[in-house]
């Protein structure tokens, strides 16, 4: 199986895994239980806005953060590509306006992989797999 991490799963996962359900902390830490992990290229970027809007903070090196968050077992960055940059705006309706969003379960679609995510509007979006 492969699953796509939400940017709030991947921060969580690095940074306070007990916010994260049983479920999928119990995914993520069995790396036998998936075949690969996928990460949007968004979610360091939104992960730096949340840095630079002071929504959150971390006690090292926002580089050397990142890289740290990105060595988990099988992970692989999924770059947003122009495939993925179109289909994120021509989603099947309705749904989130929020760009991140939109990148995310367009990669998932395009990468055929489930959104782990707490997101309600994204759980609620029936033309991807979600789980939490």
């Amino acid at each position: 199986m492969k699953y796509i991490l939400d940017t709030h799963t991947w921060i969580w996962w690095n940074m306070h895994p007990q916010k994260l359900s049983a479920k999928v902390r119990s995914l993520l830490s069995t790396p036998e239980q998936y075949d690969l992990l996928l990460l949007s290229a968004i979610s360091p970027w939104e992960f730096s806005k949340l840095l630079e809007k002071k929504r959150i903070g971390i006690s090292c090196n926002p580089e050397e953060w990142i890289s740290e968050a990105l060595d988990m077992p099988k992970l692989r960055l999924v770059p947003l590509t122009p495939t993925i940059a179109y289909r994120s705006t021509s989603l099947p309706q309705p749904f989130n306006g929020d760009p991140a969003d939109q990148i995310i379960v367009a990669t998932a679609r395009e990468e055929n992989a489930t959104i782990l995510t707490r997101d309600k509007i994204i759980q609620k979006y029936e033309h991807v797999r979600t789980l939490w």
